[in-house]
């Protein structure tokens, strides 16, 4: 009797370990960056990337030199990845939830207005209600935020502006105000208010495209009938509201910044803030949470305290009586 052989194939295999390393590398485009987010060296990222692709038998990413990609057989396997680790983290949370567990380490990105000058006091006074939950707080501008809360490395956000992604939810916070910060020394210092006109041709440092600050100060400027910052005669681009504030100050110029921002240097005397006349700058910081995932016990804990709890901060304005975590 003939018998007929075919080549053995060894069976496909991973663990969850080795999916969460490889959906990293696939979001962040990055080794070295994966290697930050799951607390690995790079080189152990891309030994346990070469492990996954031995076991599955096939090529999952292509190096292009800095950049990276998944081929087909990568994107397959991503699309199923997330899925895997979605029920894991969902199965663990609803466990944590029936346990009434409250203790762990929540990740939050806040742009920096927010980040820098209100959720620093926020967190200390959460801290005091909850003692066993820890919250790590990364600062970006709102773009990055929200790019880091829909890859599922923050679970909530704070930013400066109304996110138009459909996928994200927001909460209207804290009301803020933009005002033109001026040097203690300069001309205007002891003005409440200055035309449009006057401001265009003085020196303006702007902040970095990107910046939460920037849009919204865009978009007052707009409807005054203005192009927005192109009208104003900008000497510099600074990547923070802190960098901006030493810029006034060793007079390279004016700009408009957030009140909060600046609380501190007013108090202190050594910037001044005057208003746009018949222009009216205000703007609010948004909460924003990926829909498509599951709120932790821990961060429906945070946004309770944030939506019930927290009044004004650091100068800024709480908006209006909030809704439970539930609602948002």
């Amino acid at each position: 009797m003939r018998k007929t052989f075919s080549p053995s194939v060894p069976p496909v295999d991973f663990d969850l370990r080795q999916l969460e390393i490889f959906v990293n590398v696939v979001e962040l485009g990055s080794f070295s960056k994966a290697g930050e987010a799951v607390h690995l060296a790079q080189a152990s990222v891309s030994e346990r990337i070469a492990t996954l692709e031995n076991t599955v038998g096939t090529k999952l990413l292509d190096r292009m030199g800095r950049s990276i990609a998944p081929t087909k057989a990568g994107e397959l396997l991503f699309k199923h990845a997330r899925r895997l680790l979605e029920m894991k983290k969902t199965a663990c949370l609803e466990i944590q939830d029936f346990l009434g567990v409250k203790q762990g380490e929540i990740s939050i990105g806040g742009s920096t207005i927010p980040g820098e000058y209100i959720l620093p006091k926020v967190i200390g006074l959460f801290s005091k209600e909850y003692p066993h939950i820890t919250v790590a707080l990364t600062v970006a501008d709102s773009e990055e935020i929200e790019s880091r809360v829909m890859n599922g490395h923050f679970e909530l956000g704070v930013i400066g502006r109304k996110s138009a992604n459909k996928d994200l939810a927001g909460q209207e916070l804290w009301e803020d105000e933009l005002v033109l910060a001026l040097p203690s020394t300069h001309r205007w210092a002891a003005r409440k208010e200055v035309p449009l006109q006057e401001v265009l041709p003085e020196p303006f440092i702007s902040r970095e495209p990107g910046s939460g600050t920037l849009k919204s100060m865009e978009r007052h400027l707009q409807r005054a009938g203005l192009k927005g910052i192109e009208s104003l005669n900008v000497v510099a681009r600074l990547g923070s509201s802190t960098a901006v504030k030493e810029g006034i100050k060793s007079g390279l110029g004016i700009s408009i910044l957030s009140a909060v921002a600046m609380d501190t240097e007013l108090k202190a005397g050594v910037l001044k803030a005057a208003r746009l006349r018949g222009i009216p700058m205000f703007r609010h910081f948004y909460l924003i949470r990926d829909k498509r995932r599951t709120v932790s016990p821990l961060g429906g804990a945070f946004i309770d305290f944030l939506m019930t709890a927290v009044g004004p901060i650091g100068g800024a304005k709480i908006s209006h009586r909030k809704l439970p975590s539930q609602s948002f």
